[in-house]
């Protein structure tokens, strides 16, 4: 009687088994093709990938200047000399490197920028950028950067922009904006 019982539970139990393997191997191969057809890449699904380090332009100027990701900052900051701020306009030059040239552009509004060793009151502006072949007008705060290696960090309202951050890699983007850019 249990052989009978046990045979007729390991035959339910094959068949089962059987019908599901069957089942797995119809679907399995309409699964792959599938996902074959959906894109992995991040850049094809959700933005342009940077590196930690990426050259931009800034325009009208065409200067190219290096810049460094930072996804700390809430807002970016472009480097400058000599800045002065006069009837609300700010009257400022790029760093030597990047050609000295005299900007003068209308303050936005100040922001207060905390660091651990202190904090700052800084003019903001608006700028215009190209990462790669994207090109956009962004707010900016003016300091002085000589003491750091890059004149420009882009903060989280350039990468909110449709950017994503290979933090492993530095300038992955060729930039596409060239037409009378000082290198």
């Amino acid at each position: 009687m249990f052989n009978d019982n046990a045979s007729a539970v390991f035959r339910r139990w094959s068949t089962e088994l059987w019908h599901a393997a069957a089942i797995i191997f119809l679907i399995l191969p309409f699964m792959i093709t599938l996902l074959s057809l959906t894109p992995f890449h991040a850049e094809a699904k959700a933005g342009i990938l940077i590196g930690a380090v990426e050259d931009v332009v800034l325009l009208p100027w065409g200067v190219k200047l290096p810049a460094r990701v930072d996804t700390g900052a809430s807002m970016t900051s472009l480097g400058v000399r000599g800045l002065t701020v006069e009837k609300n306009v700010a009257h400022f030059r790029l760093p030597e490197e990047y050609g000295n040239t005299l900007i003068r552009l209308p303050v936005l509004r100040y922001s207060e920028v905390r660091s651990p060793h202190h904090r700052q009151r800084r003019p903001v502006v608006r700028i215009e950028l190209c990462v790669g072949s994207k090109r956009f007008r962004v707010d900016a705060n003016l300091t002085n950067r000589d003491h750091l290696e890059y004149p420009l960090l882009l903060g989280r309202n350039v990468l909110s922009q449709g950017f994503l951050i290979d933090c492993g890699q530095e300038r992955m983007l060729p930039t596409k904006c060239m037409e009378g850019v000082s290198q």
